[in-house]
């Protein structure tokens, strides 16, 4: 008896961290959002265009970022599962750099691609006399988001892929099966809980992502660059609170309903 006491004590340390980093500050964030402006700021980001958009505009780049994302990286997983040949252990580790690098580094290199001396505008120039510009608007932070989404989405599926039973696999060829049947019918099953968890990771990263939103922030309306210009700018505290939250409880929905479908492999999109 004497010992599990010994051993509940060891959790005192992570329920104070959860207490003052968690806890603490979100309750902070809602007695700001209820208390000022007689609570309705949630009623105004239903209403006022400027923040229903900016929700609706983070919420739609989030899901085709996922989408092209998992599309990608699956295929790009798949094929380098399967195949071997010279300098594959290069190109992973090139795949996976951009894990390395914060929002703000991804998106200048957004600008040295697309901006206005980057390489699309002189390319544009040269084919057609005008600057091919894309940097500074949600095409952009598109190219952003998606650069470092597909590494989580690719390493997660390499993983999941040197599991999969590619006996199944030739068994349904001998009996006739082509390749979108087995694709569909074992690959993508067997897929389906990494998938799940990889593309959970990048609807949460791409909803909150700050850093290339800011450095990108010429004619942004996402729902992070919102959040900081009523904070810093206009001293809403309270609309940023409530953004905050909306936020966050949207972001962890998304986490939660993935950890429910994909169980424990949660962990692997991270």
């Amino acid at each position: 008896m004497k010992q599990n006491r010994q051993h509940y004590l060891l959790i005192i340390p992570a329920v104070i961290l959860c207490f003052v980093f968690f806890l603490l500050p979100m309750m902070k964030l809602l007695w700001l959002s209820l208390t000022e402006q007689q609570g309705m700021s949630y009623w105004y980001i239903l209403t006022k265009p400027i923040y229903l958009r900016s929700l609706l505009s983070t919420l739609l780049l989030s899901l085709v970022v996922t989408a092209a994302s998992l599309i990608i990286a699956t295929v790009v997983g798949l094929f380098l599962t399967r195949y071997e040949f010279k300098g594959k252990p290069v190109l992973v580790a090139m795949l996976s750099f951009p894990l390395v690098f914060p929002g703000v580094v991804i998106g200048f290199f957004v600008i040295m691609l697309a901006g206005r001396q980057g390489l699309f505008a002189e390319l544009g120039l040269a084919l057609v006399g005008d600057r091919w510009t894309l940097a500074y608007s949600i095409s952009g932070l598109f190219i952003g988001y998606l650069y470092f989404s597909i590494p989580r989405v690719v390493l997660t599926v390499m993983g999941a892929a040197e599991k999969l039973d590619y006996n199944l696999i030739e068994a349904g060829r001998s009996l006739g099966a082509n390749r979108w049947q087995l694709l569909r019918d074992i690959t993508l099953p067997a897929l389906t809980p990494g998938l799940i968890s990889s593309g959970s990771i990048c609807f949460a990263t791409s909803m909150g992502a700050f850093g290339t939103a800011f450095t990108l922030a010429t004619n942004l309306n996402v729902l992070p660059m919102t959040i900081y210009t009523e904070f810093t700018l206009n001293a809403n505290f309270a609309m940023a609170a409530a953004l905050s939250l909306i936020l966050g409880f949207i972001t962890w929905l998304c986490l939660a309903i993935a950890r429910r479908q994909g169980g424990s492999s949660l962990g692997m999109g991270g």
